[in-house]
């Protein structure tokens, strides 16, 4: 998971071009791998499987005849580093719904008089969500849409503003003020890539890629340089702070994020770590106690629990705390059961194509036909996802490997693993 990345991929992309890759729906039984199909694939999947070391654990299952191709150590919880991002995304997915959107509204207490001049205080109010920013960087990370100019643009629409007489308030009280996870003692990280916040302009980084130590004030202060780009007037010394914003204040305008479906292909396809513990956040706030990392997470594991009948270890929502744990057997069962959601398994990278595996298995059987979740530390090297084998049959699998000298050489050698699935032919 390297810090500080900001990858490049448009929504239509994220959600259009994945389309070619769709689980099949279940299909009639078929027949059982024959035995020497079987143990030609044991002993190929071995041979990778016994250079990642003592501490690695993997399990392979058709969900087309729920036949075991492989298992080893299939139940020691290993840390699964960026492959915890399958059970964030999954939750966000059954509990906001694939087509929700997160709201960054603008609003005001005060009035307009009749030559368009707002007489008050426009409060900027964030939603959490982790696309806000300008168009500028919109246009080179995401290609989303959910910009402070848009926001401003709909703000004209609405109520035509000409200037302001009054204050620009920052709120960014929807969730908690830590910057960071408990993976950094909720300090700023730059491994988690961004600086944590209800109202994250721009990730709340700078161009320099430090933290923004107060977002809502510095998203307070762009929404006043977008408002005099839009030719709003707004005098230099208008004050700007940080507040919440009273329960009398009229809503004037909103940008919404892109959907659900949509964050989650932006958070697993690169294994972005700011948007899954945005995510996490979120979770909190809507169906948790709080707007905050802990709050998030409790809602993942009763989801989990509930859902899925899984109890992995979590203390974060990317993977990057070193007291996560979970299972080969753990992740496949929430492959298994995810495999028929659409907006799920698009959000996966493509084997030698997009996101973290563009540049993984090419030229090989597995270009197009495995997708996948990796997830990378000092000494972790993890692959799950799901091959169409070349029988036509649907596998999913996880590999967890740890305690690794080279995570590099880790993630060739599971690689390795997914082609061997890839070929195979029962």
């Amino acid at each position: 998971m390297p810090s500080m990345r900001v990858v490049r991929l448009a929504l239509v992309g994220a959600t259009l071009g994945l389309l070619g890759w769709v689980a099949p729906a279940p299909a009639s039984p078929r027949p059982a791998a024959s035995g020497s199909a079987q143990t030609t694939l044991g002993k190929a999947l071995a041979r990778q499987y016994s250079q990642l070391g003592r501490y690695s654990s993997a399990y392979a299952l058709d969900l087309t005849t729920g036949q075991t191709l492989f298992a080893r150590n299939p139940d020691t919880p290993r840390l699964p580093a960026s492959v915890e991002k399958l059970y964030t995304t999954s939750t966000a997915l059954l509990k906001f719904g694939a087509g929700a959107r997160l709201t960054t509204a603008l609003l005001g207490t005060g009035s307009l008089s009749a030559n368009g001049t707002w007489k008050g205080t426009l409060y900027l109010r964030g939603g959490g969500d982790p696309s806000f920013g300008s168009a500028a960087f919109d246009h080179t990370a995401y290609g989303s849409g959910a910009t402070i100019e848009r926001l401003v643009a709909n703000l004209q629409g609405a109520a035509h503003i000409r200037a302001l007489q009054g204050r620009i308030i920052g709120d960014s009280t929807y969730l908690d003020g830590w910057a960071g996870t408990i993976a950094s003692g909720y300090a700023f990280n730059l491994d988690v890539e961004g600086s944590l916040s209800a109202l994250p302009f721009n990730r709340g980084l700078f161009s320099d890629g430090t933290q923004v130590v107060y977002p809502a004030a510095y998203a307070g202060r762009e929404l006043a340089v977008a408002l005099r780009a839009a030719h709003v007037r707004v005098p230099k010394r208008t004050p700007v702070s940080v507040g919440r914003t009273p329960a009398a204040a009229r809503l004037l305008a909103v940008v919404r994020s892109p959907s659900i479906a949509q964050l989650l292909a932006l958070t697993n396809t690169p294994s972005d770590n700011f948007f899954a513990e945005m995510l996490t956040k979120d979770l909190g706030a809507r169906f948790g106690s709080a707007g905050s990392t802990l709050a998030g997470v409790a809602v993942i594991r009763h989801e989990l629990a509930t859902q899925f009948g899984l109890s992995p270890r979590l203390d974060d929502g990317s993977g990057l705390s070193r007291d996560d744990a979970t299972s080969p057997r753990q992740v496949v069962s929430l492959l298994r059961q995810m495999a028929g959601n659409p907006a799920f398994t698009q959000s996966l990278a493509i084997a030698g194509e997009t996101g973290t595996l563009a540049h993984e298995m090419v030229g090989t059987a597995a270009v197009g036909r495995c997708i996948g979740k990796t997830g990378t530390l000092t000494d972790v090297a993890s692959l799950v996802g799901y091959c169409h084998a070349s029988d036509g049959h649907l596998i999913a699998f996880a590999v967890l490997a740890n305690a690794l000298g080279s995570p590099d050489l880790g993630h060739t050698l599971e690689a390795n693993m997914a082609v061997a699935l890839a070929r195979f032919n029962g």
